[in-house]
């Protein structure tokens, strides 16, 4: 008796599992509709009929022998899915899946993988085709859009044979979670260039030293296009060749990245978040400072300081600084300034770079900020970084067909004048200021630190 229960348990395993895997492809149905077709002539053609029959007896033997194929136990497919363990938001991040086909003849469906729920993608389907023993890696990619923990489901295969009238699924438990931190992806591709050398080819800008440091490197040999005034004239007698001396900028210098958190910073551009635009230019400007041997810094700050980490340049900063930008997001109140001068002047004492990323819309609201940020002023150098509203843009150069548009435009314009309203008092107080746009930031914001330097003021 146990022998036999055990194959009935079996054969009850098999049943359920072969009705949760067979399906009939779209080439069946296909056929089938043709048939029906051919039915209905036969009724105006006699003699169509016992052809008709005929190929209704043969697609359901073709049928049958398709899904023995399919469900033979020698016969497997295998798929398994490599997902970066983290993910980098406003990027295209590479999602591979690996197929291998352990048939005894070639194999073609679909591959439908349970991406998460956030991306809402309702129409996912990678095409296959593979011989007998062989494999084949397909790769597609997500953008995400939120930070957060990203969860991936199963990998489902439709496998079918070369007749192609019946598909087996195969469904892999591949479940995976994934963090979606700030752009990992930037971050890296702006230090590959720091190292080489090579920044200019990612669009920064190349920024003409004034004058020199006043910390010593080594002395090297004249080479055509040297300030005559660093020629040291001893070694010159010495080597009986001209010799110049070689400066290094100014090291351990402390970059804060400054961002605001208010309600300001929630505006969406191209999917993300103002906020989060900032948050992917402060990891790539605390790489690059690091990497010219200066000290990242992070503070982040809305009705009171969030969170604070304190310059340095010790293995492990960039990590803090990740994470912690990881952690951010807006506040539904208006940011206080006023707090956040207080608690720098309490807790950065040494004069530094300060990169305030914000947005003000109206000159009377960033008016109310203006005693903060000139104290702020005094005892650091500080860059107000603001963003420009590229929607306004776009509809300032549209043509107004009417009296309604014509109207929007003029409400447009106006909130652009005053946004470069604001750029200029700032600049009237002393102040450093850009006004960018939100796609330009990480570049600008090089380009304005590297500026910094060259004339001595970070």
């Amino acid at each position: 008796m146990k022998p036999e229960s055990r194959n009935g348990y079996f054969s009850s395993t098999f049943l359920v599992e072969f009705l949760r895997s067979f399906y009939l492809s779209r080439r069946f149905f296909a056929v089938v509709a043709a048939l029906v077709a051919g039915f209905i002539l036969a009724q105006l053609l006699s003699a169509l009929l016992a052809p008709m029959q005929t190929a209704v007896l043969l697609l359901s033997v073709l049928a049958a022998l398709d899904a023995l194929l399919l469900f033979l136990p020698r016969g497997s497919v295998k798929a398994t899915r490599l997902v970066p363990e983290k993910l980098s938001i406003g990027d295209p991040n590479s999602i591979t899946i690996t197929i291998v086909n352990n048939y005894r003849y070639g194999l073609s469906g679909i591959v439908i993988d349970e991406v998460p729920a956030v991306f809402q993608i309702r129409d996912f389907r990678l095409p296959f085709s593979l011989a007998s023993g062989k494999s084949i890696a397909l790769t597609y990619t997500l953008r995400p859009l939120q930070r957060g923990d990203y969860v991936f489901g199963a990998v489902n295969v439709f496998g079918s044979t070369p007749l192609g009238l019946v598909r087996r699924r195969y469904r892999f438990d591949q479940e995976a979670h994934c963090l979606v931190y700030p752009s990992i992806v930037q971050m890296r591709k702006y230090e590959l260039f720091a190292i080489s050398d090579r920044l200019t080819e990612a669009g920064v800008k190349k920024i003409r030293r004034l004058g020199h440091t006043f910390e010593f490197d080594h002395i090297r040999n004249y080479v055509r296009g040297d300030d005559h005034r660093s020629i040291n004239w001893k070694a010159t007698a010495r080597r009986q060749k001209v010799m110049v001396n070689q400066f290094q900028d100014e090291k351990a210098q402390q970059v804060f990245s400054v961002l605001d958190m208010g309600r300001s910073m929630k505006m969406p551009f191209n999917g993300l978040s103002l906020l989060d635009y900032a948050i992917n230019a402060s990891l790539v400007i605390s790489n690059i400072a690091i990497h010219k041997h200066d000290k990242a810094g992070l503070i982040t700050f809305a009705q009171d300081v969030q969170s604070m980490l304190p310059a340095s340049s010790q293995y492990g900063q960039m990590h803090r600084i990740l994470h912690t930008l990881y952690m951010q997001h807006t506040h539904f109140l208006e940011s206080d300034i006023e707090r956040l001068c207080a608690v720098i002047s309490h807790q950065v004492k040494q004069r530094s770079l300060l990169l305030l990323f914000t947005n003000a819309e109206t000159l009377v609201g960033m008016q109310r900020r203006m005693i903060a940020l000139k104290r702020l002023n005094r005892s650091h150098t500080l860059v107000v970084i603001m963003f420009e509203n590229s929607e306004l843009s776009a509809m300032v150069e549209q043509h107004a067909k009417n009296a309604e548009q014509v109207y929007a435009k003029m409400v447009a314009e106006k909130l652009m004048h005053e946004k470069r309203q604001i750029v200029k008092e700032l600049h009237l107080h002393g102040i450093q200021s850009m006004l960018v746009a939100p796609d330009q930031l990480t570049i600008e914001t090089i380009n304005m630190y590297l500026e910094l330097k060259a004339r001595g003021l970070a």
